[in-house]
């Protein structure tokens, strides 16, 4: 366990088998709004080695084994994951210059450090991202909470959260309250000048493709963008999850190669 923000946050460390020289950023994994350590599955190990770079995956407060939420989360609850608790972990660990590989929440997250500009970053991947609230993000959240109070939902999370229940409404609650619809984040994307992967499945239920759009019309770096057809929320999870590790991998590779 390591301290920031105030809580116990779990985590992992990942080391390649086989270092190939000194320049080998670390990759910091930024899990979506109900992840964890253990919800990201064997993709940041299959990401390290594909790479040859180490890699940090932690849970965020309130989910994994990390401390659990005591409170409602803010409207602001990413900007403060971004702005305050992700330095802190980066300083636990002495990380300079990461490349921040984010899923969904942690994709937004990723976005705002980077954004900010009060720390170097050498790149980010961003995975199905949200930058601002869509029809469709609201509605598919809503039908979780339904799936959530009427399924077995509780218990596949208790999987892979330690209070699945507090996981579960932190993060519900504070997306289908009314002031979360005015959300944005757009305002951080022109300051962002490093490179930037994007990664979205065509079949996406939690957004549209106006996400990823609207992220390579305004950061000021080099972009790319991926749609991977026949593969919804969790571009890494899906059947065509090859195709995301080595996007990552080309794209880290490149990175260390231009120096």
């Amino acid at each position: 366990m390591l301290v920031a923000g105030g809580h116990r946050l779990e985590y992992v460390m990942l080391q390649p088998r086989n270092a190939e020289s000194e320049d080998r950023p670390t990759l910091v994994f930024l899990h979506e709004g109900l992840g964890s350590v253990a919800l990201w599955k064997d993709f940041p190990a299959e990401v390290v080695a594909a790479t040859g770079c180490p890699a940090l995956v932690y849970s965020r407060y309130g989910y994994g084994k990390s401390d659990r939420l005591t409170t409602s989360r803010n409207v602001d609850y990413m900007h403060r994951e971004a702005l305050d608790v992700l330095p802190e972990v980066l300083d636990h660990f002495d990380i300079e210059s990461p490349v921040l590989i984010g899923h969904s929440d942690g994709a937004s997250i990723a976005l705002i450090h980077a954004g900010a500009g009060k720390r170097p970053v050498r790149g980010v991947v961003a995975m199905a991202p949200h930058v601002f609230v869509e029809d469709i993000t609201v509605k598919s959240i809503a039908e979780a909470k339904q799936t959530f109070e009427s399924t077995d939902l509780p218990q596949k999370l208790g999987r892979y959260h330690d209070e699945a229940d507090s996981a579960f409404v932190g993060w519900n609650d504070i997306w289908l309250h009314p002031d979360f619809r005015r959300w944005n984040i757009e305002s951080y994307l022109a300051a962002i000048r490093v490179p930037v992967l994007l990664i979205q499945g065509e079949d996406d239920q939690y957004g549209t493709v106006g996400q990823v759009e609207a992220i390579a019309r305004q950061v000021s770096g080099p972009v790319e963008t991926i749609m991977l057809p026949d593969c919804a929320h969790s571009p890494h999870l899906s059947q065509e999850k090859g195709t995301a590790t080595a996007a990552i991998a080309r794209f880290v590779r490149d990175l260390r190669e231009a120096g």
